[in-house]
């Protein structure tokens, strides 16, 4: 997501916490590894804590909105139960903060927390205003697409496509160095609801949405690279602690 610029280097952290084990990082979708919120029947509802500013309450909304609009899930905006510094989750829902956390070369962050493989039991969302106030990311399209995009991450969806150099796609899983396009970049399309049916196709005999276990391991170190990212745009590392519980960081870098 970030813009290329005076040969900064940015990246995107995508962060998750797996309590079971690694699965396969790899498809040929944009299902992000088959992780998903258990629920026994659809459409469901989505929390999303309230933890930003006055400046992002109308990106939060629009996003909202947005993604309501897909056919087996619903959003709804709530008042947040975390500090926007720390970001804490909250079981079975979403947090959404913002904060000035440093020139950390991320714009935002998405964490998920997996039981069973694949089950999302509670996620996070930070926003990074340390760039956000600056005059090249303090713009309605990119704050709508990176609200939108990491809000997507915590239902399972993956980017669709990680060029910054081609025409834009119109959808705000995709990365561009001009959210504004045209197409704009600032929203989902038909394709990222498509994808939310398939993902949520199945029903499951439990739920996580509303309930859930927090994971205690920290995520703040990367740990190792796996092999066959370096060198690349985008960059994969694993931390585990050996007892089953890990924290998967995709990386995304920018010129």
């Amino acid at each position: 997501m970030p813009r290329p610029s005076a040969r900064r280097w940015l990246a995107i952290a995508l962060v998750s916490v797996l309590l079971s084990a690694f699965p396969s990082i790899a498809g040929a979708n944009h299902s992000w590894g088959g992780y998903h919120w258990a629920r026994s029947s659809n459409p469901f509802t989505i929390r999303l804590g309230d933890n930003v500013s006055g400046g992002w309450d109308r990106y939060l909304a629009t996003a909202s909105s947005d993604w309501t609009r897909s056919s087996v899930l619903d959003t709804r905006v709530v008042s947040g139960g975390a500090t926007p510094r720390t970001c804490r989750p909250t079981s079975g829902r979403d947090e959404v903060c913002n904060a000035s956390y440093g020139k950390t070369g991320w714009l935002g962050v998405a964490q998920i927390w997996i039981t069973g493989g694949t089950h999302i039991t509670q996620g996070t969302v930070r926003l990074n205003d340390t760039y956000f106030n600056t005059p090249t990311y303090n713009t309605p399209a990119w704050r709508r697409l990176v609200m939108c995009q990491e809000i997507a991450h915590t239902f399972g969806l993956d980017h669709q496509d990680e060029n910054f150099n081609n025409r834009n796609l119109g959808t705000c899983m995709d990365y561009t160095s001009n959210p504004k396009g045209p197409p704009s970049n600032e929203h989902p399309n038909q394709h990222d609801y498509d994808e939310l049916a398939i993902i949520y196709a199945h029903l499951d005999s439990f739920t996580t949405v509303g309930r859930g276990a927090a994971a205690s391991l920290n995520g703040s170190d990367w740990g190792q690279q796996l092999p066959g990212s370096r060198g690349s745009r985008n960059s994969l590392f694993l931390k585990s602690d050996g007892r089953g519980t890990a924290v998967l960081t995709f990386v995304v870098w920018a010129e």
